[in-house]
């Protein structure tokens, strides 16, 4: 089976160690500098997690362009996109937890995509992401998915600057952060160009101050999918 089958099967590709090594204590200094509390936000943020508002940043934006993780997004989404969104989180000691759920696309199955990326070491310990594998197409008479039941659930595990990309209909949630250790990442969401008039309605609500009007080709990146991207755990 082919990279490109097993990530459409699976929903998700996790990129071990994607982010160039010399960027990470850049990265934490300005998730630590943007951070913003609840009431900070057009809408108010849980309370039990940290956000930083840092979509402004140089790097941040460098960060959400690399080659080999425009081109998992471009495989997933499959027609032109563009960044809709950057956002730090981190979950605080005993807070973190989240039902598993489905962020759900837009107008079609997989016009959005989003990248977890990992600036810190992350395990169950400290508030990893759990997903359920291949749950992003039910298959035709499938009983819909339960949510209360984890036991498709995997807990991911890895080190800072690891990237988690999947579909947003693949089904995922935070986990608590037993530990207390930190475990800052961001969340970048990706659309399909079709979606770009009904995303400026709704941008001003969360707070998204870059500029979103770079478009991107899945086919200026296929070489990259070609030579760097691992799907799956």
């Amino acid at each position: 089976m082919t990279d490109c089958q097993q990530l459409h099967r699976e929903g998700y590709a996790l990129l071990r160690q994607a982010v160039p090594p010399g960027w990470l204590d850049e990265l934490r200094s300005v998730f630590d500098a943007n951070i913003r509390p609840s009431d900070q936000w057009p809408v108010p943020r849980g309370t039990d997690w940290r956000h930083a508002l840092l979509d402004h940043d140089p790097r941040i934006q460098a960060l959400c362009r690399l080659p080999q993780l425009l081109a998992v997004v471009g495989e997933l989404i499959g027609e032109r996109f563009f960044i809709a969104q950057v956002e730090g989180r981190e979950p605080l000691a005993g807070g973190g937890h989240q039902q598993l759920h489905r962020d759900l696309s837009a107008q079609r199955p997989g016009d959005i995509a989003n990248a977890m990326i990992y600036f810190d070491d992350y395990g169950p310990d400290n508030g990893a992401t759990r997903i359920a594998p291949g749950s992003h197409r039910p298959q035709p008479g499938e009983p819909p998915f339960d949510f209360n039941d984890e036991s498709r659930a995997v807990q991911l595990a890895g080190a800072a600057g690891d990237i988690l990309v999947f579909d947003v209909d693949l089904v995922h949630a935070g986990s608590r952060n037993l530990l207390g250790t930190r475990r800052r990442s961001i969340l970048i969401s990706y659309c399909a160009e079709t979606l770009y008039a009904s995303y400026l309605q709704t941008r001003s609500l969360r707070g998204i101050r870059m500029d979103a009007s770079e478009r991107f080709e899945p086919a200026d990146f296929a070489d990259s999918f070609t030579r760097e991207a691992k799907p799956g755990a």
